[in-house]
């Protein structure tokens, strides 16, 4: 790096502290309080570059429920409880609502039209929310319910042939899932065409979004460089990488639209909102606006699903007793001729238990999407500052020892029985009028697969050369935003194989 670039840098960062200082500094109420800033760098030197949450707890024990650091340019605030996260994200969700840019990934990657990261101030906020709730509300996703079975049964197979790959089986399961739902597309092999572009689109939208990774996420001045300057090589990336993006988003939606026009579509989310009811003509905006919701819902359905069913079978290895109860119930209910279906859900009250507490015990979002202060506000006394990053820190919430007695222990019975701890989907989804509009289906999808799963298969630990058990620890990673149990073997016992043997019929 040559003299005059460094000076440019150094000043760059010394005029963007000082304005981030006078900036959040302007009125006479304190910050919530928090740990140490660096004169230049602030706590950037504090922060994790994996798994901020758990820094995020450490830092709630000393400084309470809600607490605030800063990074060049940016303020932070954290809520570590349920009552501040839904006093501020929930009750005043006007104030909360918007989402903090990325500029890579929203703005240089020009993928500031994704639902998860849109402005709320955007037109088209509000009319993704209500196609995404109308097209996953409880009702509407009944018509789904034949496909959650046969994947299901796919899955079970699949588990029963190859148990040793049921990380992948888990993944096209929940993939072929929303492929379907989203496009009317139909998974038959394992080398999906479809899966892989996605998959990839996936991996591109996370290394874009890495937190730490660029600069220009601290120093966004940076991004009025000309792309060929010395050290604006990300502008280059950023460019590359969007055009890359929006070209995988494209393959699977005009693949939908060409089935509509050959009349040869299944009913999807894209036909459903391709061809309206009315038989009316659908605009430019409106094919623009089901474009980006089809991708969102691939986004945000398919690592998080397959984060908690692995989640789900790790839990099973790790207490047995569990897994036991839940199988007792299932087989007093169901029987053992027949899979558990969705008629069955009401009548498995354990089971569902189990679900609550497997959201709760491995989060899959542990600190969700970050918001927003649109306005400056004041809570508990603390000022927070217009344009700050506020964080619920659902892995806190998840783990508040006042809520959830022994928050480390998994015990679905904690929700049931006449006093039932708080039910975890009020945090886990999200928050206000960002809160997640796939929940039910979600919910839905997890029932079905862990119900069968059960009584299927006995979920056990694996062997060692001498045939005893390996007891593999309840340990988690997060590449992204998204938590889930690090690699780990098991085994698949069937329990009943009559039963198994439906399945190649």
């Amino acid at each position: 790096m040559s003299s005059g670039i460094l000076i440019l840098f150094v000043t760059a960062l010394a005029a963007v502290f000082f304005y981030s200082r006078r900036r959040y500094t302007s009125s006479k109420l304190p910050l919530p309080p928090g740990p140490c800033p660096k004169f230049f760098t602030g706590n950037a030197h504090q922060l994790p570059k994996k798994e901020p949450w758990l820094k995020y707890a450490t830092w709630a024990e000393r400084y309470g429920p809600i607490f605030s650091f800063h990074v060049p340019n940016r303020q932070f605030i954290v809520l570590n409880s349920l009552q501040s996260a839904t006093e501020l994200l929930d009750l005043r969700a006007t104030t909360y609502s918007d989402r903090p840019r990325v500029w890579m990934y929203t703005e240089l990657a020009r993928r500031n039209l994704n639902p998860f990261n849109i402005s709320f101030s955007h037109p088209y906020f509000k009319t993704y929310r209500t196609v995404l709730k109308s097209s996953l509300s409880p009702r509407t996703i009944q018509s789904y319910q034949s496909l959650q079975t046969e994947q299901s049964r796919v899955l079970l197979d699949g588990l029963h042939k190859h148990p040793e790959h049921f990380v992948n089986h888990i993944r096209r399961n929940a993939a072929t899932v929303i492929l379907y739902l989203a496009y009317g597309w139909k998974v038959t092999e394992n080398n999906d065409y479809f899966i892989s572009i996605l998959r990839e689109s996936l991996e591109i939208s996370a290394m874009l979004s890495q937190p730490g990774r660029w600069l220009v996420e601290a120093i966004p001045s940076l991004r009025f460089l000309p792309s060929w300057f010395p050290g604006a090589g990300f502008k280059r990336v950023a460019f590359d990488l969007g055009q890359k993006l929006s070209r995988l988003d494209t393959i699977p939606f005009n693949w939908a639209k060409q089935q509509i026009h050959n009349g040869s579509y299944t009913h999807s989310f894209v036909s459903e909102q391709l061809l309206p009811e009315d038989g009316s003509t659908v605009s430019a905006q409106q094919e623009e606006i089901t474009k980006w919701c089809s991708q969102g819902l691939y986004g945000g359905g398919v690592d998080t699903t397959s984060s908690s069913l692995m989640s789900f079978i790790l839990a099973m290895l790790l207490y047995p007793d569990v897994q036991k109860h839940a199988q007792a119930e299932i087989d007093a209910v169901v029987g053992q001729d027949r899979y558990p279906a969705f008629e069955d859900r009401d009548k498995l009250p354990y089971i569902g238990a189990l679900i609550q507490e497997l959201l709760r015990w491995a989060p899959v979002a542990p600190q969700g999407l970050p918001h927003l202060a649109m306005r400056e506000d004041v809570y508990e006394g603390y000022r927070i500052p217009k344009g700050a990053t506020v964080i619920a820190n659902i892995f806190s919430i998840s783990r508040d020892k006042e809520m959830y007695p022994d928050p480390l222990e998994f015990k679905p019975e904690r929700f049931l029985g006449p006093s039932p701890q708080l039910n975890p989907r009020k945090f886990i989804f999200g928050f206000g009028r960002r809160g997640c509009p796939g929940l039910h289906f979600a919910e839905a999808s997890l029932y079905l697969n862990i119900s069968c799963i059960l009584a299927a298969f006995t979920i056990a630990k694996p062997l060692d050369a001498r045939g005893q058990e390996i007891t593999p620890p309840a340990e988690f990673e997060s590449p992204s935003l998204i938590w889930h149990p690090k690699p780990f073997k098991c085994r698949f016992i069937p329990r009943n194989k009559d039963l198994l043997a439906t399945l190649s019929q």
